[in-house]
This record gives C-alpha cells, structure tokens and sequence, in this order.
C-alpha cells in the first residue's frame, strides 16, 4: 500500500475520531485490503493521535467475537494513555456507537519481548509478565456497519479501540486456572452475562502469546511496562446512559465502571 493511500486513511479515521462521526467505509482508493495494510494504517493513525501508548488489546478473541464482525482471527489495537481509567470511573456513553462493556483479564509486562526468528511459547510470555489485572473494555468503532466492513478496515481503525478501565492488581492469580475461571458480568444490580476465561482463546495466557507473537512479526514486539488486555470473558453487555457495570471475577476480585 503506497505510502500516500496510507496517509489518506489514516486522515480519514482521525478526522472520525475527533469529531465522533461515522464513516460507512474508506474511500475505495485508499482502502486497506489485508492485514498488512491495515495495520500500516493503524500505525500511521497511532502517529496522529500523538498520545501515549500504555499497551494493547486484542479484539475477536472469541468464536462468536469473530462471527459477529466478520473475521477469522484476532485483531491486536493500541491503548492509549488518554482514553485509560481507574477502577470506578464514570464514562460518557452518549457520544459512543457501539455501546457495549466486556470483562477482560489483563496482564502487565515486566519484560519486553522484542521480534526474533523462533516464535514465543506460552510459557515464555508468561515469564514475562509482572502482574493480572482485571479489567472493562468499552470498545467503539468509527463505521456506521463496523460488522461488515472487514478485518483490515477494522484494523486500521484501532481495532475498535476506546475506552479501557484498569483494575487494581489480582492477588494470587499464578496459580489460578484462569481458563476455567468464572466470570459474571452486572448491570445495574443484575446477572447481565457469565462466561470464563476460555473464551478468550481457549485462555487469556494463550491470548498474550499470540499477541506477543503478531507484534513481533508487525512491529517491534511488546515492551516492558505495556498493558495487554486479552478479550472479553463474556458476551459483550449492552449498555446506555445512567448504567453501572461490574466485572466480577469471583476471587481473584471486581472492577466497576459507571457510564453518564
């Protein structure tokens, strides 16, 4: 893709960002049509917004995840400083088009994992990471039709990248069964969704490393002190103005997010 197509889409995507509107797609001239381009797009966008990047999340971590936006495989987005928030926080819901809240488990890097020619087992990403934490992703998206418009366009744009709120550190977590662990997802007092750590890949570990692996091979690797989050953990829960949600992730604790 010709660095000026590049440049023309990632214009575009910005300009959506800062003035909340849709798109129905690119412009067929400067369209992304695979995963590489996509990518260069998102890179050139992360240059535009100028922020600080804390991290990574990962999107389409689950089977329905995938079908639902049309994709056959995880897409990796930036997380940046501005749009991170403590535990507790209030968001705005209004200006956002997706409107959903997803459980996540995210880890934080005490080592980075720079590219090289073997790939990174489980094991070894795991000996990277500092510490769990619990996390909701309040994703969105800058097309009107996010479903349809394909991996590389949703790539481009963040992968659907927004608002993160970051849990205090889980105490323990080494030794749990993060796979099987059970996670409950409230809205407003109520049992909104249930779901585990396996559907993120089969386990949110199995999600990092794929992770460290795709940013290896796009880019330079993941650094030490990035945060990753890994995927919801329950089908996304809808939400509106004047809600609160809580992730609650049994023992390993809960994270909350209210939204104005």
């Amino acid at each position: 893709m010709q660095s000026q197509r590049v440049s023309q889409a990632a214009d575009i995507l910005w300009s959506a960002w800062q003035e909340k509107r849709l798109l129905e797609s690119l412009p067929e001239d400067c369209r992304p049509h695979s995963l590489e381009e996509g990518y260069a797009v998102q890179d050139a966008l992360a240059m535009r917004h100028g922020g600080e990047v804390i991290g990574w999340k990962i999107a389409a971590t689950s089977a329905n995840g995938q079908r639902h936006i049309g994709v056959s495989e995880p897409l990796g987005g930036r997380l940046f400083a501005q749009f991170c928030h403590p535990d507790g926080a209030c968001l705005p819901a209004g200006p956002l088009h997706m409107r959903v809240a997803e459980a996540e488990f995210a880890f934080r890097m005490a080592k980075g994992l720079p590219p090289r020619a073997t790939r990174y087992a489980t094991e070894d990403v795991m000996a990277a990471v500092a510490t769990l934490h619990l996390a909701i992703e309040v994703p969105d998206s800058r097309y009107r039709d996010f479903a349809r418009v394909g991996a590389p366009q949703l790539v481009a744009d963040d992968s659907c990248a927004c608002f993160f709120v970051l849990g205090a550190e889980a105490a323990g977590w080494r030794g749990v069964d993060l796979a099987g662990h059970p996670v409950i997802g409230h809205r407003n007092g109520a049992v909104a969704e249930r779901g585990s750590g396996a559907n993120v890949l089969g386990d949110p570990r199995i999600a990092l490393a794929w992770l460290a692996n795709d940013r290896a091979a796009r880019g330079d690797g993941l650094k030490a002190g990035e945060i990753v989050t890994t995927g919801t953990c329950v089908k996304p829960m809808p939400i509106a103005p004047g809600d609160q949600v809580v992730a609650d992730f049994g023992s390993l604790g809960r994270v909350r997010v209210a939204f104005s």
